[in-house]
């Protein structure tokens, strides 16, 4: 089992690429958030969702997912800020 222990971390508010390439998304942190939820996906804004609408709360979430093409998270609501680390590779 590999296990990646830093990545890029990619701010954002608003819909958005978190990636152009494969490589993991290992966790994200909530920033700040005003009842927005997200959803992530692999291969763009049209791609495979990877997970179901997530409603998070301000803190650190764990999500290691290994993402084939391109990472893409959907923020719906606005006052959502999160911090996704993603290793590239």
């Amino acid at each position: 089992m590999q296990y990646q222990q830093s990545g890029t971390p990619v701010n954002l508010s608003a819909t958005g690429a978190v990636s152009l390439c494969p490589g993991s998304i290992l966790g994200f942190y909530v920033n700040s958030t005003a009842g927005g939820t997200l959803v992530f996906r692999d291969g763009g804004s049209a791609g495979t969702a990877i997970t179901g609408t997530i409603t998070p709360v301000i803190g650190w979430h764990e999500f290691p997912a290994a993402i084939t093409t391109s990472a893409h998270v959907t923020i719906a609501v606005a006052g959502l800020n999160i911090t996704v680390m993603f290793a590239a590779g």
